[in-house]
């Protein structure tokens, strides 16, 4: 098996979810002791690590979070202690099976306080760490998560035993209650400075509060991060204490913590194995894992010279050479592509330069936008730009994919990662991600060179218009301008970004992408309908970020209509000021609720 290390050093990992709350969902009541359940109960704990196992978790915790002999001398257990940690570790291998899955050795507090405040002798909790960690490390764990630890002095105490009995990967967590003492910041140094493998955070909190710990703890420190919230707060309905906090919105923010630098991410008090069956779904749009291998051919094709840009397609012609303006137009629901090719109709007459055609936007199925863009070029004679994402193909069907849009004429291509598709209406489509935007769109330039995927000439080159979009409002700015620039370096020709209310938002991404090769950018523009409207983007949407100035101005006018103008002028303003920067060529417009008819009125600024 992979080493733990080398593998947090590729890639983001899962961990499992909360053991406590599956038991107790299983008839097991509190007044037990639950590491007991080793062995009287071996099936309820076996079992509940085959959910997590199923649910797709890289890291499963042993049931021995308060296997020690100071906790289980409360039962009369103290003397069973080594025999109820090898139980639970023979449990969780066996659930693990040959699978890849490490096993990590739960360790918490004492949960009794140590001298000067309590009565358990410094002498005493090393020795209780000691027996706990040492059966731990005989039994065969792959690495060793402490967690839950309230007190730094408790938690270093805890680790610097384990470092005198072996070198295992340790992960280090703090859990800060509302009145701790402790900030993220100074807690990270701390395990930082001790030469602490991970450290990170769990339990206490909701999804919320531990993305802004990460980001606490991120600001200041570069070491390795984990991240295990609760489910929201538990809540008392009708009795009986609850976790609400949907496995979607677990999801959404695990993805947001990765984002903002946790290289772990799990669960705690209150997930369940469905938490981290989202989890894993969420985290593949955003961490591809390298999951489809190819067997090179014995003799790798030397490259073609490409065809150049302007040879490409009509769009490409015009790409650099004057402000060009594409619209949105997103596949019909039904059968009937009619209205769309309507509505491509009425832009090409109104000397739009090219259609985009979206990819089963938010997640959400509708036509192949293949189709369409075939039916739209042979029926109108627009330019379009078919947008293709990673999410729905794996890497065979997207080479057939892009090859047959080639030989179709459907030159121009907007490669985007994808949402995943429980945002959509197929919740329970599997989403692939064999490889993310920057992946696709290096293959997609080896095509444009003449080699496939697994380096076989293709005789020729094909004559794809690559194009990759970006998002100058991310949060994590200096993540969104390092996938950009990879993005570049890949082979995007042009990029279209997220809409843009405030143009010094924009501007202060274009200073940062000044080392950047330069290619067309074309600034994103969305009117805004509504109040409501806003608020749906900026808090539903992913990658959606409304300036609070902007919603400020939409909630000053009271009336729909009032709020409908604002919003036209809005977009007016950010698009003209836009179309006056030198690096920005174009403009990519999404006509609000599809009404196309509207992309008239806000051209009129330019």
């Amino acid at each position: 098996m992979t080493n733990f290390l080398e593998q947090l050093n590729d890639r983001v990992l899962l961990a499992d979810g909360a053991m406590g709350t599956e038991i107790y969902k299983r008839g097991v009541f509190i007044n037990r002791c639950y590491d007991e359940l080793n062995l009287t109960a071996p099936d309820i704990i076996r079992g509940i690590h085959e959910d997590y196992v199923r649910a797709g978790a890289d890291i499963i915790e042993t049931n021995t979070f308060l296997a020690n002999p100071i906790h289980l001398q409360s039962y009369g257990l103290e003397t069973k202690t080594k025999e109820i940690i090898a139980a639970g570790v023979k449990l969780a291998r066996e659930a693990v099976g040959k699978k890849d899955v490490f096993v990590a050795g739960a360790m918490g507090p004492l949960v009794r306080q140590i001298e000067p405040i309590g009565r358990v002798t410094l002498d005493e909790a090393r020795e209780a760490f000691k027996i706990q960690a040492g059966a731990l490390i005989d039994s065969g764990v792959d690495l060793i998560i402490l967690e839950t630890f309230q007190n730094l002095r408790e938690l270093k105490l805890a680790y610097d035993v384990i470092r005198s009995l072996s070198k295992l990967p340790v992960i280090a967590q703090f859990a800060f209650v509302d009145n701790s003492a402790e900030k993220p910041e100074d807690v990270v140094k701390a395990i930082e400075s001790w030469g602490v493998d991970v450290a990170g955070t769990n339990c206490a909190n909701g999804p919320q509060m531990t993305l802004s710990i990460v980001e606490r703890m991120r600001s200041v420190s570069r070491m390795k991060l984990s991240a295990m919230s609760n489910a929201g707060l538990p809540q008392v309905v009708e009795g009986r204490t609850m976790y609400l906090a949907t496995p979607e919105y677990m999801a959404e923010y695990a993805r947001r913590m990765v984002q903002k630098g946790a290289n772990i991410v799990g669960g705690c008090c209150g997930t369940t194995p469905a938490d981290i069956a989202e989890m894993r779904n969420f985290l593949k749009s955003i961490a591809p894992t390298p999951i489809v291998s190819i067997k090179p051919v014995d003799k790798q094709a030397v490259d073609i010279q490409p065809v150049p840009l302007a040879e490409k397609s009509a769009f490409g012609a015009v790409l650099g050479k004057k402000f060009a303006v594409s619209v949105e137009l997103d596949p019909p629901h039904g059968l009937s592509p009619g209205k769309t090719i309507e509505a491509a109709k009425f832009l090409y007459d109104n000397g739009i330069d090219a259609i985009n055609i979206a990819d089963g936007p938010r997640a959400i199925a509708r036509m192949s936008p293949m189709a369409l863009a075939s039916m739209i070029k042979q029926q109108v004679g627009i330019e379009t730009i078919v947008h293709y994402c990673c999410r729905d193909r794996n890497l065979l069907g997207m080479q057939m994919d892009l090859i047959g849009a080639n030989a179709m004429g459907l030159n121009n291509v907007l490669i985007i990662t994808g949402d995943p598709p429980k945002m959509g209406n197929y919740p329970s489509a599997t989403a692939v991600f064999d490889v993310d935007a920057i992946g696709l769109l290096h293959f997609a330039n080896g095509l444009n060179h003449g080699r496939d995927l697994a380096g076989k000439s293709l005789g020729a080159p094909t004559k794809l218009v690559l194009g990759c979009g970006c998002n100058p409002g991310a949060v994590n700015l200096d993540l969104e301008v390092e996938r950009y620039a990879k993005k570049v370096e890949a082979g995007a020709e042009y990029v279209f970004s997220q809409p843009v209310y405030d143009v010094a938002i924009l501007e202060e991404f274009l200073k940062r992408t000044a080392h950047v090769k330069p290619i067309p950018f074309f600034v994103g523009v969305l009117p805004l309908a509504s109040l409501k409207n806003a608020e749906f983007f900026h808090n539903e949407v992913p990658g959606m970020q409304i300036p609070p100035a902007i919603m400020k101005r939409m909630a000053a006018k009271e009336s729909k209509e009032a709020q409908q103008s604002e919003g036209l002028a809005i977009a007016q303003e950010a698009l003209k000021a836009a179309s006056k920067i030198d690096r920005v060529q174009g403009t990519y417009i999404f006509p609000p609720f599809g009404n196309y008819r509207a992309v008239m009125d806000l051209l009129d600024v330019l």
